[in-house]
């Protein structure tokens, strides 16, 4: 399901059905903008909706993805051997299983987070939150060239930073990796 179906379903359960969260936005209008409690707050109620929507597409991909890679994993010799052993199932899926199987996920997270920008794009336009992706869309509709390459300035160096703190917790997740000096 793409990102804009689910950000249409959720804006109407929980603005229009329930009117949990605001129709669109950053910050309700008229707030005073000013580093205080009362205003962060309601700046995380504006970014929930378009958050969630991220987090539950980006969540059902991994969940598909990460059953597929332990499906594929039960046949491999070091399961069986466990079996073998008279390990749980249990036992075997936590503590062989979905720790092999979590090392491609990490990496596919790394190359998905491209997508994910490029969702969030989108998403900041159907809830008009005024982002990253909100300032590249309006940026490009109106041919601003030097906020276009500092948009995606930002995303890149963005993306890079999350590539990079992923390459540091790699060796957290298999203590096979080891980085070395030199």
């Amino acid at each position: 399901i793409p990102y804009y179906i689910l950000a249409i379903i959720l804006i109407f359960l929980f603005v229009y059905v329930w009117g949990i969260f605001p129709i669109s936005g950053g910050y309700t209008p008229g707030f005073p903008i000013k580093f205080s409690l009362p205003f962060v707050l309601d700046v995380i109620k504006h970014s929930i909706l378009p958050a969630l929507s991220i987090i539950l597409i980006s969540l059902g991909w991994w969940f598909l993805s990460m059953r597929s890679m332990i499906v594929l994993l039960k046949g491999e010799d070091y399961i069986l051997l466990a079996q073998a052993k008279g390990l749980s199932d249990r036992r075997i899926l936590w503590r062989y299983a979905f720790r092999n199987a979590l090392l491609p996920q990490v990496s596919g997270l790394a190359i998905s987070l491209a997508h994910i920008v490029g969702g969030a794009i989108i998403l900041e336009k159907i809830f008009a939150y005024p982002g990253v992706g909100w300032l590249l869309y309006n940026s490009i509709t109106e041919l601003d060239f030097p906020t276009i390459q500092g948009g995606v300035l930002l995303v890149i160096i963005a993306l890079t930073a999350a590539n990079f703190i992923l390459d540091l917790i790699y060796p957290l997740i298999d203590p096979r990796i080891k980085y070395k000096r030199g």
